[in-house]
């Protein structure tokens, strides 16, 4: 009983704008899973985990999640919000570079913006780490990540027209830290891999 309960609950826009992420053409590379969305955030969450394969080596990971509160949070400006994670091993030469965080940033916009996603408050963070081993450790030489962390408000109408563009547009954004090329304009990716490993 308590679960036909919670599914009479769920809002039309949001059933309608999860299948619609489910239904995006990711980048081919990318591989993706349902995972546990968070409880406490927002009344409706659904979440999705990616990694970027190329061959046996996963070149970056991620995180998707789409909240929804039917009555608006004033924070979003809206009623969904797209919330991702996106983390990469990178050159340590290349985390030495002080524009590097912008330009982290700028593969989430023009991600969006290739994809023709409409959104407004976008917020982030872009994290640079290098580390360097030492005493014991100092055969491990030295590593570095890019981190970009981000949330943005989708602009969907009543039907929620659109809502995949913003899950491509993260595949997208997780193959650009992982030092993959764009796609050209008008390329259609071949496959869409779920959970194959």
């Amino acid at each position: 009983m308590g679960a036909r309960s919670e599914i009479d609950r769920t809002p039309a826009r949001f059933t309608a704008a999860v299948e619609q992420v489910r239904q995006a053409v990711l980048r081919p590379e990318v591989v993706v899973d349902e995972m546990p969305a968070p409880q406490r955030i927002a009344p409706h969450a659904f979440a999705m985990s990616g990694d970027v394969l190329v061959g046996e080596d996963e070149l970056a990971t991620g995180r998707f999640i789409l909240l929804h509160d039917p009555a608006g949070n004033d924070a979003w400006g809206g009623t969904f919000r797209c919330v991702t994670f996106a983390r990469a091993d990178i050159d340590a030469d290349m985390a030495a570079d002080p524009v590097l965080p912008s330009v982290g940033w700028s593969w989430l916009t023009e991600a969006l913006e290739a994809y023709g996603s409409e959104y407004t408050a976008a917020s982030g963070s872009v994290t640079v780490v290098r580390s360097e081993g030492f005493g014991e450790m100092e055969a491990d030489g030295s590593d570095a990540q890019i981190e970009v962390r981000a949330s943005w408000t989708p602009l969907a109408d009543e039907s929620t027209a659109g809502m995949d563009s913003h899950a491509a547009a993260w595949s997208n954004l997780l193959c650009a830290i992982a030092g993959l090329p764009p796609l050209a304009p008008g390329v259609i990716p071949l496959q869409r891999r779920r959970g194959v490993r």
